[in-house]
């Protein structure tokens, strides 16, 4: 469903959506296609940008030019300048009545031919940098549009003052959900506005919800009527957008927890929007790792140990995080879907004695997995018995198509598990159901006794959308879809679902052990937590024991021992000696296990740019 974009659009600003790249011998020069006097150039020798001015002529035929869709951004390293390129598109509707835009590929262009004059600990640091930016190129759940800032929800939006809209789209963005947002600042100084574009990193995802009867659902007929006559005949459009917090950028690992300025890792605000041809809703919730200082440091076993760390600072970085949130969003409601027992029991256990101080927040523990267990989905309904009344007064946003805010949602829900992936989207999936049938209640599309899951078609397509929403999320995160996708797909868990988890759960123990640091250097360096700095010391210069190089040989050693004790085991019947190389053999592979696992961390892939907070 189409839904035409505001009156004013006319008036509002728009970048330009069509590029030409020319690479010369000397510089790379980038202009509109439909403006060809508006661009910039880059110096292959300096990196330094230039504005290209009217009476720019550069002398010679390009070696090549290429049709690009937008400039990510650039970013100086040890010696060059590179800019990141957008080179394919694909176009997946509208949000809000306007086009919107996944980005599918990208193309770093190297402005760094002065590297030959550079010494070799150089030569090798930009090296390593630039093969930081490669991993960029593959980043997930990146999206954008031309003619309208998405980083603001439906709510902020509506708040703006006359003529925001006219400005740049970079300054009418939260800075907090722009991924790009290090990467623009050169742009931005040479007021390249047009050229300057906002990149989300998230998810969005849609389905159409047909207000019609059902010739499978009679007993409902008299209550589709209504709808068809109030609403036209028409379908209304339910839209799932996440946007993803820049403050604390990480993979699973190696981001847990909060920063002493209060921000969380894995934080994401997920908007749920119901559109039909008169009125549109808007439904916020949040996720986010649990903010005390905690660690949880790779060491090869499957499940690490967590760490609360202790510091006078603590206190201060929850009351931060709530106040943060409070402002922007009023009335906080924190579930904390962690176990309570066992290490994950002592981190909740910490986090419940820190938010008694938070008098503002209701702070409400749950354990998912004791309540629910691995297919027990409608016991969450315990869970929403506790909260029901302080959820309903939270309401959502809702906004007729002349733009009378009749409804302010005035709250939110703030939703976490160890990881704030599995668990906690499983709930969030719940409460969005729940809002839903409110929704369409206050629409008279259903009457107070009746919700979207007495349809089945309309239902599964509802759970469908949340659970590639988690999958998305979890890739971005942890590398891997989500876990228990099946609570959410189909309310139960499954033999193919089972297996898929497994697969899954195996795959984040090997990126979180061999790939996410290298990774999370990637996200420090073109998020801006660390800046490059030619006159500090290298960060890759190491002289030390480098561990995680020998383990290959230490895992040849063990399976290779394994396989010769097992061969020796087989031969002792036949020949008592053999006993004595099986017992030699047996203790050489045991010893080297143990030294592996005594210094396991030291084994896997940690990050070398920023420390953990």
């Amino acid at each position: 469903m189409d839904i035409d974009p505001p009156s004013d659009s006319a008036e509002r600003f728009k970048l330009y959506d069509e590029l030409e790249l020319h690479e010369f011998q000397d510089k790379f020069v980038i202009k509109s296609h439909q403006s060809p006097n508006q661009g910039f150039w880059i110096n292959r020798i300096d990196g330094n940008i230039n504005s290209l001015d009217d009476g720019d002529a550069f002398s010679g035929s390009p070696l090549r030019t290429s049709t690009i869709f937008g400039v990510v951004g650039t970013i100086r390293l040890v010696v060059g300048t590179y800019a990141i390129l957008i080179t394919s598109r694909k176009e997946i509707g509208s949000f809000l009545g306007f086009p919107l835009y996944r980005l599918m590929s990208m193309r770093v262009i190297a402005c760094n031919e002065a590297l030959r004059f550079s010494t070799a600990q150089e030569k090798k640091d930009e090296t390593f940098f630039m093969t930081l930016l490669k991993l960029v190129e593959s980043t997930p759940g990146l999206y954008y549009s031309y003619e309208t800032d998405i980083t603001l929800n439906l709510q902020r939006r509506s708040k703006l003052v006359e003529g925001w809209t006219s400005k740049p789209i970079w300054k009418q963005a939260d800075p907090r959900f722009v991924w790009n947002k290090h990467l623009l600042e050169e742009l931005i100084e040479f007021k390249l506005d047009r050229f300057i574009m906002p990149i989300v990193q998230g998810n969005i995802l849609k389905f159409k919800l047909p207000l019609l009867p059902s010739p499978s659902l009679l007993l409902f007929l008299f209550v589709f009527q209504v709808a068809e006559l109030k609403l036209k005949d028409s379908n209304a459009m339910v839209t799932l957008f996440s946007r993803r917090c820049t403050r604390r950028l990480g993979t699973r690992m190696w981001r847990r927890g909060a920063n002493l300025e209060g921000d969380a890792a894995n934080f994401i605000e997920t908007e749920q929007l119901l559109e039909t041809k008169e009125f549109r809703f808007s439904f916020l919730q949040a996720r986010g790792s649990i903010p005390l200082l905690w660690e949880q440091i790779v060491d090869l076993s499957y499940k690490p140990h967590l760490r609360v760390i202790s510091h006078e600072e603590t206190p201060k970085v929850v009351e931060r995080h709530f106040h943060d949130l409070m402002q922007r969003y009023g009335e906080i409601i924190a579930l904390d879907l962690t176990d309570k027992h066992g290490e994950e029991g002592q981190l909740s256990t910490a986090y419940a004695a820190e938010m008694q101080n938070q008098q503002n927040v209701r702070y409400v523990p749950f354990d998912f997995h004791h309540h629910c267990g691995s297919s027990n989905f409608d016991n969450l309904k315990i869970l929403y018995d506790q909260i029901s009344e302080d959820f309903e007064k939270q309401r959502y946003f809702l906004i007729d198509r002349k733009g009378n805010v009749l409804e302010e949602q005035r709250g939110l829900i703030r939703s976490n598990c160890i990881d704030s992936l599995d668990r906690t989207n499983v709930t969030q999936c719940y409460m969005a159901q729940k809002t839903l049938n409110l929704q369409l209640q206050r629409i008279g599309v259903l009457t107070s006794s009746e919700c979207i899951s007495m349809f089945e078609e309309e239902y599964g397509k509802f759970r469908i959308l949340w659970a590639e929403q988690g999958d998305e999320i979890s890739l971005e995160y942890a590398g891997t879809p989500a876990l228990k996708g099946d609570l959410v797909r189909y309310g139960k868990q499954t033999i193919s679902g089972m297996i898929k988890d497994g697969v899954s759960a195996l795959s984040r123990y090997y990126l979180n052990n061999f790939h996410d640091g290298i990774r999370q250097d990637a996200l420090d360096l073109i998020s801006g937590h660390y800046n490059v700095n030619r006159n500090v010391p290298s960060p890759f210069q190491s002289n030390n024991f480098e561990p995680l190089t020998y383990l290959p040989v230490a895992s040849a050693l063990i399976i290779g021992g394994l396989t010769v004790t097992s061969f020796t085991l087989q031969q002792a019947g036949r020949n008592a000696h053999q006993y004595v190389s099986s017992v030699l053999c047996a203790g050489i592979t045991a010893g080297v296990m143990a030294i592996v696992k005594a210094n396991g961390r030291h084994f896997c892939s940690r990050p070398r740019l920023c420390g953990l907070l």
